[in-house]
């Protein structure tokens, strides 16, 4: 006897929502006509996250939670904390992908992308303003997928998930009206390497179901508690699963793409990239190695704890020299994620109630990060010369002089990513740190907190150039719509609420770190 296959509908509605709205974009590409593309795939996507956010609401006021779609997705505290993490987010930096005030009146996204750079058929699409509106139902499957990332409770659905959050992005890597050769080797590095570790990660998945006979997370954790295969298959299958997963977080040695990606990516998919590809992979790697192998802390706690170490010295090391801002951004990203990474190593940390644990502080940091990087992707694309970006620090020499407001912004978030106090990226720091000494990681809490008095340099020497350097002739910041304001003005009320006020945050994300198990 067949028994029909369940899927709770409203409780896995936010979800759906996001993909239908993917596919009703997709289909809007076929039938409306291209002059009002764009604007109809804008407000699509405003009414979807929307429309995802109100359904999360109602299920978290209901108080729906379990194990779903046949024990599939897990609905749990970190499920709902993570949803609305990227629907927020992820909300907010598409806002990007829709400024066509900058630019001489276009967006981001090349005319005709896959054109060969400097043909004849790229002039003529850039000549009659031809935009790519199918951006907008590409971030949408992207984000989909990372929503699902976040909650698969098997790791064949964390497998089809990850896919579903990867290719939209190798496309979008690959649009950038500026630099587009640049554009197209990064989309090239991102794909090549993405397929690898996707490669790795399917393997290391069927080696760890040769040791627990399933796919289930709750049942490989069973496993590992009560083994009756050999641990051999385990510590392979882990090892070759956390590269997939260390890989999307951008933690060494897997960070190669960062930077290549970061630097030749539309601004807005950059920011996009930044703040919700590592709320998803970090939200799965917690699943992954809290739920399933919890376990097995103790084999690889000492690994990521190294992985973490290395993760932060090569980002702080080599965002010292950098002389691109998007470049200096990224390796500031790999630093970050080996400052998280020092949280997830304190898996089997125990603290006094009322207190985050190390669930807790990454959610928190994650948020903190997410509010800076927001405001600083949204101004990066504003300073810019009479051909583009002006990605060159050298070019915001004086740029205080020039636009104060905008370089005082862009001035708050760099402390805020430096961990500054009065900024949320001090909380984040302060939580993760924290976290690792009550784990029993003292020398890791730190080794970070050294790194992080390291990596202010590079943030404040920033912040000099624009206040104290003459101005750079042919560099102006562009007025933006709202659409780029939006974001930015969040990003940085966000970094400074929560660093003055971080209780209402930490009290609401010690409520929703519990998993399923």
């Amino acid at each position: 006897m067949v028994t029909a296959p369940t899927f709770e509908w409203f409780a896995l509605s936010p979800v759906v929502a996001v993909l239908a709205g993917a596919c009703v974009g997709m289909l809007l590409e076929a039938f409306v006509p291209r002059a009002h593309r764009f604007f109809i795939q804008m407000l699509l996507m405003v009414v979807t996250i929307l429309a995802a956010g109100g359904l999360l609401a109602a299920n978290w006021i209901k108080g729906t939670q379990g194990l779903l779609a046949m024990g599939s997705v897990a609905l749990d505290g970190p499920t709902y904390a993570m949803w609305a993490a990227l629907l927020v987010f992820g909300g907010l930096a598409i806002l990007l992908f829709a400024e066509r005030r900058l630019g001489q009146g276009a967006s981001a996204f090349a005319a005709s992308a896959s054109s060969t750079p400097g043909s004849a058929t790229e002039a003529l699409a850039t000549r009659r303003h031809m935009e790519h509106s199918e951006v907008f139902p590409l971030a949408l499957f992207s984000l989909s997928g990372m929503l699902v990332f976040t909650a698969a409770s098997d790791l064949l659905t964390l497998f089809v998930a990850l896919e579903v959050m990867s290719l939209p992005l190798y496309l979008l890597s690959g649009m950038a009206r500026q630099r587009r050769l640049l554009s197209q080797e990064s989309a090239l590095k991102y794909f090549l390497l993405g397929a690898f570790a996707s490669a790795f990660f399917l393997f290391g998945i069927a080696l760890v179901y040769g040791f627990a006979g399933s796919f289930d997370i709750t049942a490989i954790a069973n496993a590992v508690a009560s083994p009756t295969m050999s641990r051999g298959l385990l510590l392979a299958g882990v090892g070759l699963m956390a590269v997939g997963l260390l890989f999307k977080v951008g933690a060494v040695p897997f960070q190669s793409w960062v930077p290549d990606v970061y630097t030749g990516a539309p601004t807005p998919v950059t920011g996009f990239m930044a703040i919700c590809t590592k709320l998803a992979a970090v939200g799965g790697l917690l699943r992954v190695f809290y739920v399933g192998l919890g376990g097995e802390a103790w084999t690889w706690q000492p690994v990521l704890a190294v992985v973490a170490v290395l993760t932060m010295v090569i980002g702080v090391v080599l965002a010292l020299t950098q002389t691109d801002i998007k470049r200096l951004l990224a390796y500031s990203a790999v630093s970050h994620a080996g400052f998280l990474l020092t949280a997830v190593v304190a898996a089997a940390a125990t603290v006094p109630a009322g207190q985050l644990n190390s669930l807790g502080s990454i959610w928190f940091y994650l948020v903190a990060y997410g509010f800076a990087a927001l405001a600083a992707f949204g101004i990066v694309a504003m300073v810019r010369t009479q051909t583009g970006e002006a990605n060159a620090i050298a070019s915001w020499s004086g740029l205080g002089s020039k636009n104060p407001f905008v370089a005082g912004i862009f001035a708050f978030v760099m402390l805020s990513f430096a961990g500054i106090p009065l900024t949320a990226g001090f909380m984040g720091k302060w939580a993760v740190f924290a976290a690792a000494w009550q784990g029993g990681y003292e020398w890791l809490a730190i080794t970070g907190v050294g790194l992080s008095l390291v990596a202010a340099y590079f943030y404040l020497r920033v912040i000099v150039v624009m206040f104290f350097g003459e101005p750079e002739p042919g560099v102006v910041v562009e007025k933006a719509s709202a659409l780029t304001w939006i974001p930015v003005i969040i990003g940085a009320v966000g970094s400074l609420a929560f660093g003055i006020f971080p209780t209402p945050l930490m009290s609401w994300i010690s409520a929703a770190e519990v998993f399923i198990r």
